[in-house]
């Protein structure tokens, strides 16, 4: 797959530029082996079709950055605003979530000829505004913004994947073997007075501020994730039968929704759906596709429970940010090595947290409506850290925050153990 260069404050437009490119090709590269009809459908309500994707990235770049900043711009289309917004209630009205499968038209080709449309005026923006600090910071924001629909794409095409009974492959995957898992340690974390949050180096979005101090207890995180195997282990020994290891909700919600494995897993808890396909489950691979009460029910049955969002960044800080990452090209987690030390630590799957999303001490959003961007989402969700198999390593750092509510799983979501030490 293709990469992307890194950006900071101090490049120049050129540098800015081929980010841009970059970053914009990319997601195209990700559509390569898919054919018109894929671009459309919506399985569920929390899914999009790929062509909404590739239509509200570009509108994200229109309408807070060609609109009212590059001179004599003309828009590609007015009722392009009101299909593509997401949930800026800022910028105006905007077509239902759940209808995006829907809407035939505009065409695929309508849609690509609105991306080309935004890439020609965005580069010749940057070609004018790149001496401007506030207009190369919104254009860093909305290409980090793409890179999550990035991720949001795959996730997205592999449940509408999952849906159709053909059980179509993405692409063709490569896949890794493994005869063994590395024995699950736990190293201590940090402790006492500790400062997380982002740092003034690079990019970061505005709920990781601001940095601030916390307490931390004794405690210790795994050295790797939990494994298939292990969650095979939980299943059979009734993990979904058994309500003492369940919160209230996640209870009332395996029973409400007849959940017994992982998303993706087939009922002989044998093969799985991945981006290739139909696959045998690799014992040693870390599972994936669960819930935050999947998480938390078999962290309980295992005598642990999840780490604090605190305590996972701050046993996180000083990692490289290296692993399984889109760029890899293996689009599913992959086992551990047998390396010492902290394993997975990004990449492979988001980890699932024990803190709910909610503002840092002292935190504000952005003001106007690119301040609806996170501070309004600050309830009822739970925090994720790491990235995935599907996010690029360009994209992730400790401090980053994912968030999503506590039954969603059609996420490359999966489980990290920690313990009190006290």
């Amino acid at each position: 797959m293709a990469s992307t260069v890194p950006y900071s404050a101090r490049s120049g437009p050129a540098e800015l530029a081929q980010r841009y490119r970059d970053v914009r090709a990319f997601t195209l590269e990700l559509t390569r082996t898919l054919e018109t009809e894929d671009f459309v459908v919506q399985s569920m309500p929390d899914v999009s079709p790929v062509k909404w994707h590739l239509a509200h990235t570009s509108w994200f770049f229109e309408n807070f950055l060609l609109q009212g900043r590059l001179a004599g711009y003309q828009e590609f289309a007015a009722i392009f605003g009101f299909l593509f917004n997401s949930y800026y209630q800022q910028v105006g009205h905007m077509h239902r979530r759940t209808e995006r499968g829907l809407l035939t038209r505009p065409t695929v080709r309508e849609v690509f000829a609105y991306r080309e449309h935004v890439d020609e005026h965005m580069l010749r923006l940057i070609e004018q505004r790149h001496g401007d600090a506030e207009t190369v910071a919104l254009i860093v924001l909305g290409l980090n913004h793409e890179q999550q629909h990035q991720e949001l794409l795959l996730t997205d095409i592999k449940h509408v994947f999952s849906c159709n009974p053909i059980r179509p492959a993405f692409r063709e995957l490569p896949s890794v073997q493994a005869s063994a898992t590395p024995e699950l340690r736990f190293i201590d974390g940090k402790r006492g007075v500790r400062e997380i949050g982002a740092t003034s180096e690079g990019f970061f979005y505005d709920n990781e501020t601001p940095r601030h101090e916390v307490f931390l207890q004794p405690h210790a995180i795994a050295n790797r994730l939990v494994t298939n195997a292990e969650y095979h282990a939980f299943i059979e020994d009734g993990g979904y039968r058994r309500p003492e290891l369940w919160l209230s909700d996640a209870w009332t919600t395996i029973q409400q929704r007849e959940w017994q494995r992982p998303l993706y897993w087939d009922a002989s808890l044998e093969s799985e759906f991945t981006l290739g396909g139909v696959r045998e489950i690799n014992p040693h691979a870390p599972v994936s596709h669960v819930s935050f009460y999947e998480a938390d029910a078999f962290a309980r049955w295992a005598g642990g429970r999840l780490p604090t969002e605190a305590e996972w960044e701050t046993w996180s800080s000083g990692c490289a940010i290296e692993g399984n990452f889109v760029e890899s090209g293996y689009l599913h987690a992959i086992p551990a090595d047998a390396r010492n030390g902290k394993l997975q630590v990004f990449g492979d799957t988001w980890e699932w947290t024990m803190s709910s999303y909610a503002p840092y001490p002292g935190y504000r959003p952005l003001a106007g409506a690119i301040g609806e961007y996170n501070g309004k989402f600050m309830c009822n969700q739970m925090v994720l850290r790491g990235g995935s198999c599907a996010t690029h390593s360009s994209h992730i750092r400790s401090s980053y925050r994912n968030f999503f509510y506590p039954a969603d799983r059609w996420q490359f979501t999966g489980i990290r153990l920690a313990k009190d030490l006290t």
